[in-house]
């Protein structure tokens, strides 16, 4: 049985959409997704890069993953960590996996990223 994965699930508090929004298109170049119309009422927001998918889903109590994240393939990843380190937001190499250039870095509300450079 082939699978891929469609989309990853983060969470943010009521209200976060305009940030994320600002990070994911503004920062990622990622495209804002219409959320289905019965799914608006929740909050939240749909990004897509490619065929990856994140959405942004409203959580009470909202409180960030320290390990959680998804980890995303980019064809830049300098141009990437250029793009993020310019707005401010952390970039933190990691090499600990050797032959893979990737980096963690956090949206707007604390939820951790990776991004690594895309088999070429």
């Amino acid at each position: 049985m082939e699978m891929a994965l469609h989309h990853v699930q983060v969470s943010g508090p009521a209200g976060c959409e305009p940030r994320m929004r600002e990070f994911y298109v503004g920062v990622l170049a990622m495209t804002e997704v219409d959320k289905p119309e019965l799914l608006r009422v929740r909050g939240g927001a749909w990004f897509r890069a490619g065929r990856a998918e994140i959405h942004v889903g409203i959580e009470d109590g909202f409180r960030p993953a320290r390990k959680a994240h998804p980890g995303i393939a980019v064809a830049d990843i300098e141009a990437l960590a250029r793009a993020v380190a310019a707005t401010g937001a952390p970039v933190s190499w990691d090499d600990n996996i050797p032959g893979l250039r990737r980096f963690h870095t956090s949206d707007p509300v604390g939820n951790r990223l990776e991004f690594q450079q895309a088999a070429r």
